[in-house]
């Protein structure tokens, strides 16, 4: 199997190193050698967040330069504008359709872009959306929003929906799992 190479974007609060840890299971139980590396940019400010993950045979680092991902799991979609260029060019953009002010727009310097959406498609034809927060809403836990963009990744990628499952089960907490598994399966079962 050739390596895969996966960026997880949002930011701070939005779930995203928990996505990345049920991606990282998920691999390893079939046996891939499976790299992480989170970057932080003030996370806990509401700042941008990235996590690069790589799986496969043999992974030797786990960094994704630009045009190297063969997925971006968008939170956000000013994130997925930002990470674009990192995008291979027969890559896959999934989009959280929502908006979460960074702090120029929240002190007034800057204005959050406006149809980020239409320019990514304009840019990758590879493109789906998905309103994740109404739909982690139905599965009963609005901060399940990062299962269900796992839930809709999982259909393209090559791991069987099962491994999935128990990656889920082995990673969030007991008290939430079974909230996270309808929200995996409402991301998985989406369009």
């Amino acid at each position: 199997m050739a390596n895969r190479s996966i960026m997880i974007v949002g930011v701070g609060g939005q779930g995203t190193l928990l996505a990345s840890r049920i991606l990282g299971n998920a691999a390893i139980e079939l046996g891939y050698d499976v790299k992480v590396s989170e970057v932080h940019g003030m996370a806990q400010r509401g700042g941008s967040v990235v996590t690069y993950v790589k799986y496969g045979e043999k992974v030797y680092s786990p960094i994704i330069s630009e045009g190297e991902a063969d997925i971006i799991l968008a939170f956000e979609e000013l994130e997925a504008y930002r990470w674009l260029p990192y995008l291979k060019k027969d890559g896959k953009m999934i989009i959280n359709t929502q908006n979460i002010d960074p702090m120029p727009v929240i002190i007034g310097s800057a204005q959050y872009p406006e149809n980020i959406i239409e320019k990514v498609k304009n840019l990758s034809g590879n493109v789906t959306t998905v309103d994740a927060l109404s739909l982690a809403l139905k599965a009963g836990n609005m901060k399940a929003v990062n299962v269900v963009l796992i839930g809709l990744m999982a259909k393209y990628t090559s791991i069987d929906k099962e491994i999935w499952l128990k990656a889920i089960e082995q990673t969030v907490p007991a008290k939430f799992l079974e909230a996270n598994k309808t929200a995996f399966e409402l991301g998985y079962n989406f369009g």
